[in-house]
């Protein structure tokens, strides 16, 4: 078997407490099932060109790690992939400013992968490129002479043509993606997208009746491959989590309150300003509600350089303090909002604590909290899911609550739906979720692609036909 080698912007090697995202947890899966190396940004940044790679060996996994330059990475990560690929690829185009010397960054740090990574190489490998860090990245290895299987992966969604036209290097962006052997998204829509970006840059020649792609000597596959959650592992975390303290703690001062819960990173996709208006509408249309239930907000802060996010931590902290100052009592208060981060084990115990899972971004990939929570919930009295339609995994979890998270009428009478939902429903949705969520496991998501990009004829296919 050849032996993996994954690549992401950033790499921490695992702590035991440690809360990872969807992009790392994928990742770590694949590397404790596969072996292999796993190559990224350190977390640190140097003054001047960084030195070769620093390896960390814990079997059956190698972690290499590069720092960054201090002017590079602010040009890089927080310019052209946070300030501009972020904000177009979900639809945001309203505070987009581009600016090539961001972009000329973006490609000289993924120069630098190549080079770090290249002496790292060797003949038989299998390469996994994660997400939109990193589009250049296979065409960099490409220059440098590396004939090997290259797969990427997309974690975010692709945009529609004429939402990524808006980039002067969207073109650039294509050929980049076109270098892969096989492109992987989250849903068919994202597909769709890409397969649409082809025709745009390339004439519908490049688009091939198998589903395939050709574009001069060279033919890639694109494909579905939505990530998925390691269920049984959560529901443990989740059961041996009721005993913890904090857990504990937190559900006697609800004085038998029912409890509504969203887990995000702050970020203006995730739709939080928007969640909290909805739950303000709950609260004025149904004041029975009031000092009977209370919304756990948990969004840990990120990109704290970038100014729409500084601008949206003051819009929610405003909100927050209106919501709470208008419906609150002495003894009660509506939101609880935290910008902190909690392990797994604690979150997956608020989780199974909760009546309601409130996951509504305005866009997303995918969006792990959605199945996270249902895994985390007792079988015997399970919580409510309600979830955006704008997300991925509203493409496979149909037995949610869905709701248009825009519409603060609807997202209202959603979440008073799922509070007053009976005990039958709650178990027929929550064992159709959970069925979905097994047959789409963390596990199954990176077999899929694997074996797809090693040349599987039926993972090839099943990719294709997605």
């Amino acid at each position: 078997m050849s032996r993996l080698v994954c690549v992401s912007n950033r790499l921490s090697i695992p702590r035991k407490e440690a809360s990872a995202g969807g992009l790392a947890v994928g990742v770590l899966a694949a590397m404790r099932a596969r072996g292999g190396l796993w190559f990224g940004w350190s977390g640190d940044l140097v003054e001047g060109e960084p030195a070769e790679a620093e390896l960390t060996i814990r079997s059956p996994v190698t972690y290499a790690t590069i720092d960054l330059d201090r002017g590079e990475h602010e040009l890089y990560y927080a310019g052209f992939a946070n300030a501009v690929l972020w904000p177009t690829f979900h639809y945001f185009l309203n505070d987009l400013r581009y600016s090539e010397a961001q972009y000329l960054a973006y490609e000289r740090v993924n120069a630098l992968f190549a080079r770090r990574l290249v002496p790292l190489l060797k003949p038989d490998d299998v390469i996994w490129v994660h997400d939109y860090h990193l589009i250049p990245l296979g065409q960099r290895l490409r220059e440098a002479g590396v004939d090997r299987r290259i797969g990427f992966f997309l974690h975010i969604p692709f945009p529609h043509i004429e939402v990524l036209r808006s980039l002067p290097v969207y073109a650039e962006l294509v050929r980049d993606l076109a270098a892969y052997d096989l492109v992987g998204f989250q849903t068919a829509a994202d597909l769709n997208a890409f397969r649409a970006a082809i025709e745009h840059v390339y004439g519908p020649e490049a688009l091939e009746p198998d589903g395939r792609i050709r574009i001069g000597a060279r033919r890639l596959q694109a494909g579905v491959f939505p990530i998925g959650v390691d269920v049984d592992a959560l529901q443990a975390l989740a059961i041996e989590a009721q005993h913890h303290e904090t857990v504990k703690r937190t559900m006697t001062s609800l004085l038998g309150r029912k409890l509504l819960i969203g887990v995000d990173r702050l970020d203006y996709s995730k739709g939080l300003v928007e969640r909290f208006q909805a739950y303000e509408r709950l609260l004025e249309t149904h004041p029975e509600n009031r000092n009977r239930m209370t919304l756990l907000q948990i969004a840990p802060l990120s990109r704290t350089d970038v100014r729409a996010y500084a601008q949206m931590r003051r819009a929610l902290e405003q909100s927050a303090g209106r919501i709470n100052g208008r419906f609150g009592e002495a003894d009660w208060t509506p939101i609880r909002y935290l910008n902190r981060n909690y392990p797994q084990s604690l979150l997956m115990g608020f989780c199974r604590a909760a009546q309601v899972g409130v996951v509504t971004p305005v866009r997303d990939g995918m969006n792990l909290v959605a199945k996270e929570f249902v895994a985390a919930q007792d079988p015997a009295d399970p919580g409510v899911l309600v979830l955006s339609t704008l997300a991925g995994a509203a493409r496979e979890m149909t037995n949610a609550i869905l709701v248009n998270p825009y519409d603060a009428k609807a997202l209202a009478h959603a979440l008073q739906a799922a509070v007053r939902m009976p005990l039958g429903e709650r178990r027929q949705r929550h064992q159709a979720l959970l069925e979905v969520l097994r047959r789409n496991d963390i596990h199954a998501w990176h077999r899929r692609f694997l074996d797809t990009l090693e040349g599987d004829p039926a993972a090839q296919a099943s990719a294709v036909r997605a």
